[in-house]
């Protein structure tokens, strides 16, 4: 639908996979398992339109409108004026000693149902309204056949008053609302895993929207947050890859000059060899700049990293508090890939932010809820889509061997980067010592040598090129002229 008016849905992700929110006056199916948030898409549907001070009418068959407008305020949404049709079962009805002794409860009771709902939308002449849940008719009426013809003329009305509709579907089985798929214009799946939650939109009749499966949360006080998965191709920063220095100069030496940015840099190398100090090296060259470096720390806390880094020669307190550095140490277990993405997203967008560091990718993977395949493909959108930004990305990626066969990623992710720093130990006749080299630099010349390497108080120190070993590769080189 091109031109035509959009109604938003009051879930900003969601309006964002809709282009712009519900083609106004048409029917919408939000369908899922109990307890998966659908009347709450429902709820913010409404408050919508109670803000934009349209009409609106709740229709709820299942949960009594008491219940209704007290769960609603534990979100944030006070729908004490709003007005409700309640069809839902009472009390009375169950100890109710009448009998149907000529006509079918259905027929009496789905002729008083249409009734209550027709005088209720005369009365209100509502712009939206929501009906929780649409299948719960489906119990009114005799077979599927007259259901599904209920749910049409009820749609059909709907839309001759003007009305944008949205109702909630509960299905028994997969198949089980197949028919009301057909009848509307457009349909929404949401469910729950132990990964979390998800939203997906199926069909939106003549017009075009966010396919995939997107994560959201629900928040006491405020509702649903829905997280669309970064687009890295709907952004593009033109850049002159102009080259940052890492103001240590034979760091610089080693990556010819610097970093580029927006480019991707993978940091490698075994446990304690100095991947995550290096990574701090380089965002403080952004900081030193003015410029903000936002730190994501999947394997320690923001107070060990600060300890850390003053114990270095790397204290990031002044950055820190001056607004230039922002340091986030993300909680195993309470963020989806989604989620996260969408965190790095606000942060970059809203304030102009030039290097990201993710340290490192093994927590990364063990931190956030989803499977290994899709968090390496959440992971390379994410740098892509900061990369088409401008953004200089740095990630670090644990080596799980101290010692053995040269390795330049253990989580399959080299693919990803411009330039690849790596680190080894070594033994050097007994003694255990640190080598740093370049494997790959995509937008400029490089050192090829292999470099000594250690850290103490005054940060980082890169000695001379290994010229006199071989074999550095392995974890034990040979002195040359050694056999």
């Amino acid at each position: 639908m091109k031109g035509g008016s959009r109604v938003s849905s009051g879930i900003d992700g969601l309006d964002t996979l809709l282009n712009g929110g519900f083609p106004s006056n048409r029917t919408y199916m939000v369908r899922g398992r109990s307890g998966t948030g659908k009347t709450i898409v429902g709820y913010h549907f409404l408050d919508e339109g109670l803000s934009n001070r349209e009409n609106v009418l709740y229709i709820t068959f299942e949960e009594p409108s008491v219940e209704l407008i007290e769960n609603a305020e534990t979100l944030g949404f006070d729908f004490s004026e709003m007005p409700i049709l309640d069809l839902s079962p009472t009390g009375g009805e169950f100890t109710d000693e009448e009998s149907y002794s000529v006509l079918m409860p259905s027929e009496v009771e789905g002729e008083s149902t249409k009734s209550a709902i027709t005088e209720a939308v005369e009365e209100h002449q509502p712009n939206r309204v929501v009906i929780d849940p649409l299948s719960q008719l489906r119990h009114l009426s005799p077979d599927e056949y007259q259901f599904n013809k209920t749910a049409a003329s009820l749609m059909r009305y709907l839309k001759d008053t003007g009305a944008t509709t949205l109702f909630t579907s509960q299905p028994d089985t997969e198949q089980a609302d197949e028919g009301l798929q057909y009848l509307c214009n457009g349909s929404i799946t949401i469910s729950r895993t132990d990964e979390g939650r998800f939203l997906k939109i199926e069909k939106l009749r003549g017009s075009d929207f966010q396919s995939g499966t997107h994560a959201f949360r629900i928040d006491d006080g405020k509702g649903i947050h829905l997280f669309p998965k970064l687009r890295p191709e709907n952004q593009h920063h033109e850049s002159a890859f102009e080259t940052v220095p890492t103001n240590v100069g034979s760091l610089d030496s080693l990556l010819g000059g610097g970093l580029e940015r927006g480019s991707i840099t993978l940091v490698s190398g075994p446990s304690g060899v100095g991947k995550s100090t290096t990574a701090t090296t380089l965002a403080r060259a952004f900081t030193a700049r003015n410029e903000r470096a936002a730190l994501y720390l999947f394997e320690e806390s923001e107070e060990s990293f600060k300890h850390r880094s003053s114990a270095v020669g790397h204290p990031v307190n002044e950055y820190i508090e001056s607004g230039d550095m922002v340091v986030e140490a993300i909680e195993p277990l309470t963020l989806s890939a989604d989620e996260f993405a969408d965190r790095v997203r606000t942060e970059v967008e809203e304030n102009d932010t030039k290097f990201v560091l993710i340290d490192g990718t093994a927590g990364y993977e063990l931190s956030l809820h989803a499977e290994g395949d899709d968090l390496r493909k959440q992971l390379h959108a994410l740098a892509r889509y900061l990369r088409n930004l401008g953004v200089t990305v740095v990630i670090t990626d644990e080596i799980q061997d101290v010692t053995g066969g040269f390795r330049a990623s253990d989580s399959h992710v080299s693919y990803l980067a411009d330039n690849i720093l790596f680190f080894r130990y070594i033994e050097v006749r007994g003694d255990v010592q640190k080598a740093v080299g370049v494997l790959k630099k995509r937008f400029g010349p490089f050192e090829s040598t292999l470099r000594s390497f250690r850290i103490d108080s005054d940060g980082i120190h890169i000695g001379d090129p290994l010229d006199d070993l071989r074999g550095v590769l392995t974890g034990t080189p040979t002195w040359d002229g050694e056999t």
